[in-house]
């Protein structure tokens, strides 16, 4: 089964692996962010942090915009989260995300978990 650009999500989660192997649960999201971008760095994938992205309702622009962590290659939305567990919110928060964007894949990662957990969100 192909999975929607598999070689570059497997390297971006590939990344959050290490980062969570080193550092493990328990630090703020801004943490992981940070060591995220390091490690992002290390393994060579082009990303642009705390993207933000305009809403458009009816051909104008609203004053409320949404802040991504990271987009990665110029089309992956990754949202990540420190939290005892992930909820539907969060999945939805990536949906608007891609919906903003018009993005294909989004990837929410949670570090605040015993084991990592990812979930690949397809628009």
């Amino acid at each position: 089964m192909n999975y929607l650009f598999e070689k570059e999500s497997y390297k971006i989660i590939g990344a959050a692996q290490e980062v969570h192997k080193v550092l493990g649960p328990g630090f703020l999201e801004k943490v992981y962010q940070d060591a995220l971008k390091v490690e992002f760095n290390k393994k060579e994938i082009p990303f642009k942090r705390e993207v933000q992205f305009r809403v458009e309702y009816k051909d104008e622009f609203l004053s409320s915009t949404y802040v991504a962590d990271f987009v990665c290659y110029d089309k992956i939305i990754v949202e990540i989260k420190a939290l005892d567990d992930l909820s539907s919110v969060h999945s939805a928060q990536v949906i608007n995300y891609l919906k903003v964007t018009k993005y294909k894949l989004g990837l929410l990662i949670n570090f605040g978990e015993k084991s990592l957990k990812t979930k690949r969100i397809i628009n």
